[in-house]
């Protein structure tokens, strides 16, 4: 029995709940002799303030982020995307037990009582959760990060002899910083994983503003002919679907078997992906709710590569990172970017090798810098305020009403978050984010148009049970906000 996370996942961030389950829970997961204590926070208050939390107290993890947190009468239910697990149950009449079921592959019973106060780490462990603080200015953030990160700096996930680092990038009204710790430097390069499809989610915007695509256009008409057959009844499987993740599709298409595990993506070519689609189909189930999937976005980058008549990494700067002259911003590496990129390494510090994907680029294939990422970013924050750049070509002119179109929510992820063209958005704060992973990197978006902020955080380590990027994350937009913080030691 494990907690462990799995590579290449991204998921709901932590949501806000109802009152009726607000506070701190203990329960504890037994699989025959083994036992394993686990202890849920959850919190809701003013917005930017909500928490979902899992400390794994024998395991030693605290602040695992959970999230798509959905209460309805007394169902319950919540995902821990880090470790690919879910609980679901109720809450009982009194208000005192949640019981229910953890699933993370083999499902099994969970039950968790209320608590008065939350078991505390040993003495040198960190809590779960830091105190709120005022709104930390743009200028001050170092010093508070400095102080926030020492632990893991001394002996936690940076600790020297790791290789590991992160690169933080944060603009805020207009003002930019770019913070490092550990092995990364200002201009490394990494690997941005699921972040990428967010690009993909824009490039759809784009082609749809040009008039090349429309959004409830079956992806099956994008394909090449006899690809797959139209479903003899129902509903059929269109780009809108694919972007907002309600498309029926699995997280990973079935005939996926790499023939190297430490590059896994590298073999999945096209005529793969085409034969995993006319198998399965593109009938849309009934009602599809949300479901994450690698395969189903990867399908929208190929099948809009195959409208424009070019690979997908040519849409890619033709499209995004050439109007916005994001010259550090690719799913290949120039053989210049390639001397920065900084070397991945896997949850145990050990080397991971870089992933290279062929048909599934447009879920996870992009490489970029933090300075590359911000400019992204601010993009997103101020459409109408784009580089010069961007009226130098026919794709730049429609780049700014793009980029307000692809914020539009199409659809729900749980209570308290919905999805627009694959950018999350949280209804609390009105922030947008998603995150992405790769075997030896993690990153962490947001962004929030009313607070006129936007955080990238890069790192050179590979998801693991901890979260650790995604909680430095959240963290830094918490601090901003004044809000409660993750904590960020070991």
């Amino acid at each position: 029995m494990t907690m462990c996370a799995a590579y290449g996942q991204s998921a709901p961030a932590p949501q806000p709940t109802t009152a009726a389950i607000d506070g701190v829970w203990l329960g504890t997961l037994a699989a025959g002799p083994q036992t394993l204590r686990l202890q849920l926070h959850l919190q809701t208050g003013a917005p930017g303030a909500q928490v979902c939390a899992l400390d794994s107290l024998d395991q030693k993890a605290y602040g695992i982020p959970c999230g798509n947190v959905q209460q309805k009468g007394d169902a319950v239910s919540f995902e821990v995307p880090a470790v690919s697990g879910r609980w679901a149950g109720r809450l009982s009449p009194d208000g005192k037990t949640l019981s229910g079921t953890w699933t993370q592959g083999a499902p099994l019973p969970l039950a968790f009582a209320r608590q008065q106060t939350a078991l505390q780490p040993p003495k040198g462990e960190a809590p779960a959760l830091e105190p709120a603080m005022p709104a930390v200015p743009l200028a001050d953030l170092q010093g508070v990060l400095d102080h926030d990160l020492a632990a893991a700096l001394k002996g936690g996930t940076l600790a020297p002899g790791t290789g590991a680092g992160v690169t933080i990038g944060v603009v805020q009204h207009g003002e930019r910083r770019i913070l490092t710790y550990g092995a990364s430097k200002a201009d490394s390069v990494f690997e941005i994983g699921s972040i990428s499809k967010t690009f993909t989610g824009l490039i759809l915007a784009q082609m749809v503003a040009q008039g090349a695509v429309q959004l409830d256009e079956p992806v099956r008409a994008l394909l090449p002919a006899g690809t797959v057959a139209k479903p003899a009844f129902g509903n059929e499987i269109r780009l809108i679907d694919l972007s907002d993740q309600h498309s029926g599709l699995p997280r990973m298409p079935d005939n996926f078997h790499p023939a190297d595990p430490a590059n896994p993506y590298a073999d999945y070519d096209a005529r793969a992906l085409y034969a995993f689609i006319a198998s399965h189909g593109v009938l849309q189930p009934a009602d599809a709710p949300f479901g994450y999937s690698n395969v189903g976005v990867g399908l929208l980058g190929q099948a809009l590569a195959n409208r424009a008549g070019k690979p997908y990494p040519q849409l890619l700067e033709e499209q995004v990172t050439g109007p916005l002259n994001m010259r550090d911003t690719s799913v290949t590496l120039t053989p210049e970017m390639r001397t920065r990129l900084i070397a991945g390494h896997d949850a145990e510090h050990h080397p991971a090798h870089a992933w290279d994907l062929d048909a599934l680029a447009g879920a996870g294939g992009i490489r970029s810098t933090a300075a590359d990422m911000l400019t992204y970013l601010e993009a997103q924050l101020h459409p109408d305020r784009l580089p010069a750049t961007a009226q130098a070509t026919p794709q730049g002119k429609t780049l700014p009403a793009a980029i307000v179109n692809s914020h539009t929510v199409h659809a729900e992820v749980g209570p308290g978050m919905h999805i627009a063209l694959n950018w999350f958005r949280i209804d609390a704060t009105g922030s947008y984010w998603h995150n992405g992973g790769t075997g030896g990197y993690s990153s962490y978006a947001l962004f929030n148009p009313a607070a006129d902020f936007a955080l990238i955080v890069l790192s050179n380590t590979g998801p693991g049970q901890d979260a650790f990027t995604d909680r430095l994350g959240q963290h830094i937009a918490q601090r901003l906000s004044g809000a409660a913080a993750l904590s960020l030691a070991p």
